[in-house]
């Protein structure tokens, strides 16, 4: 991004929220002050250090205000950009720009969520489109099917590809003590699930879960002096290409490609750089999308670079190392937990899922029915 500085932020401090179910009469300004608290604790700082505050939820028309209430606080900059999931990385890109023009020093970006606790026609509130309503799509499922389709028609990408994405979160999540689901999965679980909308059984989709959490991110001097390892900001790139999935150019090419073309030029890395990559996978096709235009394999080749553990544990490529949405949790926007785990695995701290020598990660946030894209590098001390 022009004029934004490589490395001239970082994330200090990350933490979750209660997830799975949360305790009965939480609400979502509970969940996102509870990971204030808990990110804030992580990396040594407090509520009055805190100057810039950055949230986003479905279930609150004015989180930001809510928020900063809740806390008592006083912000200098706020930011309540909403592009679905994808709005965390989002709110990166512009805490960095913030800090570097002196408008905030310490900025915390939090989300949370309740979906599962009050049902998602509660959680989520649905838009009426003339274009597609009539034809009665079971959304947002029908939308990335769509995408699916026409991926496995183009290409001839396979269910059994698809389900080995599942199948790979599934081991990632494994290995994680906060995951939802703790069952193995085979290819044949995940083809032989309910059908949702084809070509997805409910295994090819992601969970529906509470939870929330919350990043603290701050100048490059400043990190310095906290209490946990920084991970530099080393590029950031967003790309809006739709709002609604027929008005998508290209169902087979996300915004994932300019978003990540942007964040690898300003990082002045490429693919090859990146030890642990963290996509937004909300469906199994996400994945497979992903990887392709952010660079990780040519178009189309997709399917078969996902197959054979490729993207699991041991595999070549370290893909959604906590489970993902597909086994992790999925509070209705996942981003910000794409953030957490790229920190955590840059620092070190995953135990049993930890990818050795983690010096760059990648976070990609997906917003709307693949309607936003956004993309952050993040790296050690080492590349910054």
């Amino acid at each position: 991004m022009d004029g934004l500085k490589r490395g001239s932020a970082a994330i200090v401090g990350v933490a979750e929220s209660d997830l799975g179910q949360v305790a009965e009469g939480m609400s979502v300004i509970d969940l996102m002050a509870q990971g204030v608290r808990r990110a804030l604790d992580d990396c040594g700082l407090g509520l009055k250090d805190v100057d810039g505050l950055f949230c986003a939820t479905a279930q609150s028309r004015l989180s930001v205000l809510a928020l900063a209430e809740y806390l008592g606080i006083n912000p200098r900059f706020l930011g309540s950009t909403i592009v679905g999931g994808s709005s965390f990385e989002y709110h990166v890109a512009h805490a960095m720009g913030a800090i570097a023009l002196g408008l905030c020093n310490v900025a915390v970006i939090a989300y949370g969520s309740t979906q599962r606790s009050v049902g998602r026609k509660q959680a989520t509130v649905r838009e009426v489109n003339p274009y597609e309503t009539p034809f009665r799509p079971f959304m947002p499922s029908s939308a990335y099917a769509l995408a699916a389709s026409r991926h496995m028609h183009e290409y001839a990408t396979t269910r059994e590809q698809l389900a080995a994405v599942a199948v790979a979160a599934r081991e990632w999540a494994l290995l994680n003590p906060a995951a939802w689901e703790k069952k193995p999965l085979t290819i044949g679980d995940v083809l032989s699930a309910r059908m949702v909308s084809y070509p997805f059984t409910v295994r090819d989709c992601c969970l529906v879960t509470d939870g929330g959490g919350a990043i603290v991110v701050t100048s490059a001097g400043r990190a310095k002096s906290l209490r946990k390892k920084p991970a530099y900001v080393l590029g950031c790139g967003q790309s809006v290409t739709h709002a609604n999935i027929s008005s998508m150019p290209d169902l087979t090419v996300t915004g994932a490609l300019a978003a990540g073309k942007a964040a690898y030029a300003m990082a002045a890395l490429g693919p090859a750089d990146v030890d642990v990559v963290e996509v937004y996978d909300a469906f199994t096709i996400n994945t497979i999308l992903f990887l392709e235009d952010l660079g990780f394999c040519k178009k189309g080749e997709g399917g078969p670079f996902v197959a054979d553990g490729r993207i699991a544990p041991n595999g070549s490529l370290a893909v959604n190392t906590n489970g993902g949405g597909l086994s992790y949790c999925h509070p209705g926007m996942y981003g910000l937990f794409l953030l957490i785990e790229a920190v955590r695995q840059l620092r070190g701290e995953c135990g049993a899922r930890q990818v050795p020598g983690c010096e760059v990660a990648l976070a990609h946030g997906n917003g709307g029915v693949l309607s936003s894209q956004a993309t952050v590098i993040l790296g050690s001390e080492a590349t910054a």
